[in-house]
């Protein structure tokens, strides 16, 4: 199986989680891990799995991201799985209520880029997840790297 994670990452924590998922199916696949910033169209043949994964910044992927995803070609990810996934401040361990409320209107990073990938033609393989960091700039909550790689490793044996 073939497949490519693709992230962005401000502080590091999607950086974190994405090479977690890249080591935890490296051994069932042939697994690359990419930085946006160096992701080539070309590299989505043949693909049997992409998963896209941004730290949520104001609600929303990063612009690298989004600029990514809007770019790629209609259908050009027909017949790949796909995956989405984000770091975040959960709103429980902040209790904000101002927060609470932005959260509830505007969501997390992973459903926009769950959306975009559909877009393209992507069939979904899970519901988008989402990975806590303590405070903004981290560090990760502890379990989530483990968490990731299981979700990852769920992804390969679908």
């Amino acid at each position: 199986m073939k497949v490519l994670i693709i992230y962005d990452s401000v502080f590091g924590n999607t950086e974190q989680i994405a090479n977690a998922m890249g080591q935890a199916v490296g051994s069932a696949a042939e697994v690359q891990v990419k930085r946006i910033d160096s992701v080539d169209a070309q590299e989505l043949n043949g693909l049997d799995l992409l998963i896209v994964g941004s730290p949520t910044r104001g609600f929303r992927p990063t612009e690298p991201i989004t600029q990514f995803l809007k770019g790629l070609p209609q259908n050009s990810l027909k017949g790949i799985k796909t995956a989405a996934f984000d770091t975040r401040v959960s709103v429980q361990d902040v209790n904000n209520a101002i927060l609470s409320f932005m959260v509830k209107i505007f969501g997390y990073a992973a459903e926009p880029i769950n959306k975009g990938l559909l877009r393209k033609g992507g069939i979904q393989s899970a519901e988008p997840q989402g990975y806590v960091v303590k405070e903004s700039e981290g560090p990760l909550k502890e379990g989530e790297l483990e968490r990731a790689a299981s979700w990852a490793t769920s992804l390969v044996k679908a």
